[in-house]
């Protein structure tokens, strides 16, 4: 017998937090009723301003006794008052309220069509000069609306979507994927730079191949341009040889000026000295650019706003 009532007493880890959060669905939609009669200590004023019947308040308090199992008010007819049991209780409860409230008013914030919130991810060569211009142009017809930037490489970016941590990105390859909706926006031609005293750099235009028995510096192995790195050198019949592996263009730009080998890139912002940028012309060498969301991801206004804004701006995308 005694074996029994021990086993019994020491619950499974699940068994707990079952408990637990069938207490809490019992108790939630009791919590602001019982804010509402410790706040006024009389049951029928507070159903008066709660807007409830009297009868279903004075329920909801004799139930909420019962579940906590402790007595929170003293009664004196439709007067009560606050047991020791009561006041410490309404401390957490108070608590509770503001944060629930705190939280709705966020999310309405967010959700505002003028003042709301867009979580945008960008690929690291968008961020100089393609973002801010984007940004730039549709707050000039949405002044108040707010960002959450995160600029990061396209993979990343793919599981951000899904984690529901971003509204929608700009990536590159364009993503093809059941559960995600993509959209090409524009292309972007790249370019084979290489240091300013290469025997290639005095060339305009240059034939991937050309380049065979370069070493290269690329980006790391999940970058969209890492792939097509690898792609084009595949489809100009040699695997690069590689001597550095980054996380960022400029990174390589710098190392490419420093002889440490060639790149292929997207033209830069501002011209990088040490370096020549060379038109690839076979095999072509671009990268398209497009915009991606998660499939049924529900829009607030101003991410449906920002979306159509990117949609309209197909084939106009990047700064010339």
């Amino acid at each position: 017998m005694v074996h029994q009532q021990r086993s019994e007493a020491h619950l499974s880890p699940s068994s707990d937090t079952e408990d637990s959060d069938a207490l809490v669905r019992l108790l939630a939609p009791r919590l602001a009723y019982f804010a509402g009669v410790a706040r006024t200590e009389h049951v029928t004023r507070a159903a008066h301003e709660m807007r409830v019947p009297q009868s279903t308040l004075s329920r909801a308090m004799v139930r909420l006794e019962q579940d906590l199992g402790v007595d929170l008010f003293a009664r004196r007819g439709r007067t009560v008052s606050l047991t020791p049991a009561g006041r410490t209780f309404l401390g957490s409860v108070e608590r509770a309220l503001a944060e629930i409230e705190r939280a709705a008013d966020e999310v309405r914030a967010d959700a505002d069509p003028t003042t709301g919130k867009v979580a945008f991810g960008f690929l690291h060569t968008m961020g100089s000069e393609t973002v801010p211009a984007l940004i730039r142009a549709f707050r000039a017809d949405h002044p108040r609306v707010r960002f959450s930037l995160v600029q990061n490489y396209g993979e990343a970016m793919i599981e951000r979507l899904r984690a529901g941590e971003l509204d929608l990105c700009l990536t590159s390859p364009v993503p093809d994927a059941p559960d995600l909706v993509a959209r090409r926006l524009d292309e972007q031609k790249l370019r084979l730079v290489v240091p300013a005293d290469h025997r290639l750099a005095s060339r305009k235009r240059v034939r991937l191949a050309e380049a065979a028995d370069e070493t290269f510096v690329t980006l790391e192995p999940g970058y969209g341009m890492r792939r097509i790195t690898d792609d084009l050198c595949g489809q100009a019949g040699f695997k690069p040889r590689i001597a550095f592996e980054g996380e960022e263009a400029e990174t390589l730009r710098g190392l490419v000026a420093a002889g440490l080998g060639v790149a292929l890139l997207p033209p830069p912002a501002v011209p990088r000295p040490g370096v020549a940028e060379l038109t690839v012309t076979t095999p072509r060498a671009a990268r398209e650019i497009g915009v991606a969301w998660l499939e049924g991801h529900p829009d607030t206004p101003p991410v449906a706003a920002f979306k159509r804004f990117l949609l309209s701006r197909r084939g106009r995308l990047l700064p010339d």
